[in-house]
């Protein structure tokens, strides 16, 4: 066998294991990213259900005479500004404008529900009832969803930063995904004191 033949079967062989390498990592990526994407629209499901879980207090709320009409506006215009927003998992920027609509959601409709206290007929309804009970459980989903989708990021930019994926992962234009953060101001506790006498 001459050096020139050699040459080319090495030279063969290193082009299949690198091809073998590439198709390989490319896959592995290519179903992280698609599992990243499965979990996410989780998420987007459990807000949605939120979304509409307000919805129907929202409504209950409205039929109650005299109700103080400045929070249901400002909770109004909040939950049109969450459901509006569209997510790109690949841009951070999106995923951030989101998080700051849901918060916003979340805290206008706290207000609501501390002004709705003052309306004992209307926390007596069994739709104003049925919506405590169920809002807890989408709470729950929420975090959930949240922590799935974090744990997918996790393992889909562990691929994306690792040797050898991480040449494919650049060649392949695979970037690394932001994480679903903490909502702002969540990391302090809320000081609690309790005047016992």
């Amino acid at each position: 066998m001459s050096t020139r033949n050699l040459t080319l079967i090495i030279i063969g062989v290193l082009i299949l294991f690198l091809g073998g390498c590439g198709c390989n990592s490319y896959n592995g990526l290519a179903t992280n990213d698609q599992e990243v994407k499965k979990v996410w629209s989780n998420v987007e499901t459990n807000y949605q259900r939120r979304s509409d879980l307000y919805g129907s207090v929202i409504k209950t709320i409205e039929g109650s005479a005299n109700f103080e009409k400045s929070t249901l506006k400002d909770v109004l215009a909040a939950r049109a500004s969450a459901t509006q927003i569209k997510v790109d998992i690949n841009d951070p920027a999106t995923l951030q404008k989101y998080q700051a609509a849901q918060g916003q959601l979340q805290s206008s409709f706290g207000r609501l529900m501390a002004v709705a206290e003052a309306y004992p007929d209307l926390k007596t309804t069994k739709s104003f009832q049925d919506f405590q009970a169920q809002i807890e459980g989408t709470e729950n989903r929420i975090n959930i969803a949240r922590q799935d989708y974090n744990k997918a990021v996790g393992d889909y930019n562990l691929k994306v930063v690792r040797f050898p994926n991480n040449i494919f992962a650049g060649i392949f234009h695979f970037k690394e995904k932001a994480y679903y953060e903490a909502d702002k101001g969540s990391e302090k506790a809320p000081e609690v004191n309790f005047n016992i006498k």
